[in-house]
């Protein structure tokens, strides 16, 4: 199989050991994103400054691997031109593309820098054709990244009827909210990823070890109860436990990862462009991890294509970094449609 027709891997980088993890291991594009609340991943202790950015575009672009900066948050009122400021920064920095969600930036952008690629954020909500279509339109985006709900059918749906290049999601975490708009976590502390730019912020959490168990808080709302023989997980809501009916249970979403190797064949066939992995709040070691083996998948396809086969090594190593344990194909394979 000709090389270039294999999928882009863009690799989450959310911060510079990070950055340098992707692009050792093997992606095609690393995404990063600014230290503040222009960022959907701005978690404490993440992210980049002015100096760490340039050196990661630096350390990046020296090794032949593209640059995408996430500016997927929406403005608030009265800070618009922080945001603006953020597409501006990002121009300078030389990235390749920019990912944005409001049609307000997306319009700035176009008309401020006209030579930027942009593309469409998962953020942006956008599962048909028509809503790609009108980006690429009004906005002259060259890309987007769907989010995780359609099937391989509908994705294939949506190739056929866009000039856009299409993005999915390959392995990370699940979001059982409409991708970022958690109103769980606004409602339990009054902050939202789409605007403060985390997901259960850490200035809401709690940590409260007990003899024989470790609680887990947000804002103070229990989220889970682990025994001292369990890992206790972050306290993000939709993956907490709770009583429903005298049963304790994963009431909204089980600790679990999207993991496409199995349908790495279907996803090429149809013509995805790019395969992205979620996990810029994940650690360097996260990111070697999945960046090696996904990367070793893809050459292995180019190289077999039609006797391809998932090896169970790389089953064990994505393994040990996905949620829980456990692995899923998501929305992608629903045998009940």
């Amino acid at each position: 199989m000709d090389r270039s027709a294999l999928p882009d891997l863009v690799c989450p980088a959310g911060s510079l050991p990070a950055l340098k993890a992707a692009v050792d291991n093997g992606a095609d594009a690393v995404y990063l994103g600014y230290k503040n609340d222009t960022n959907a991943r701005n978690f404490a202790g993440l992210n980049f400054d002015a100096k760490t950015m340039a050196d990661g575009v630096r350390y990046a672009h020296d090794r032949g691997c593209e640059v995408l900066m996430a500016i997927n948050t929406f403005p608030q009122p009265g800070r618009v031109a922080d945001w603006r400021a953020a597409v501006d920064g990002a121009v300078g920095l030389g990235v390749d593309a920019i990912i944005l969600a409001d049609v307000g930036l997306l319009d700035y952008a176009r008309n401020r820098h006209p030579q930027q690629r942009l593309h469409l954020s998962v953020q942006g909500s956008a599962t048909s054709y028509e809503a790609i279509n009108f980006a690429h339109r009004e906005f002259g985006v060259l890309r987007a990244v769907l989010p995780r709900v359609l099937t391989l059918a509908q994705v294939e749906h949506v190739i056929k009827n866009t000039p856009v290049e299409i993005e999915v999601f390959g392995f990370g975490s699940l979001c059982v909210m409409n991708e970022g708009r958690c109103w769980l976590s606004s409602y339990a502390t009054g902050e939202s990823p789409n605007t403060v730019g985390a997901c259960s912020p850490a200035k809401y959490v709690k940590w409260d070890k007990k003899p024989g168990q470790m609680d887990t808080r947000l804002n103070g709302i229990l989220i889970d109860r682990f025994a001292d023989d369990e890992p206790a997980g972050y306290p993000t809501l939709c993956k907490g436990r709770f009583e429903v009916q005298g049963e304790t249970y994963y009431a909204l979403e089980e600790p679990t990862s999207l993991n496409v190797l199995e349908i790495l064949p279907e996803i090429i066939k149809i013509g995805v462009k790019a395969i992205k992995v979620e996990g810029r709040q994940r650690s360097p070691a996260y990111v070697t991890q999945v960046t090696r083996t996904l990367r070793a998948a893809l050459d292995a396809f180019a190289n077999e294509s039609e006797r391809y086969h998932v090896k169970p090594t790389w089953q064990a190593e994505l393994a040990k970094v996905s949620e829980g344990n456990q692995a899923t194909l998501g929305a992608y394979n629903r045998p009940w449609r």
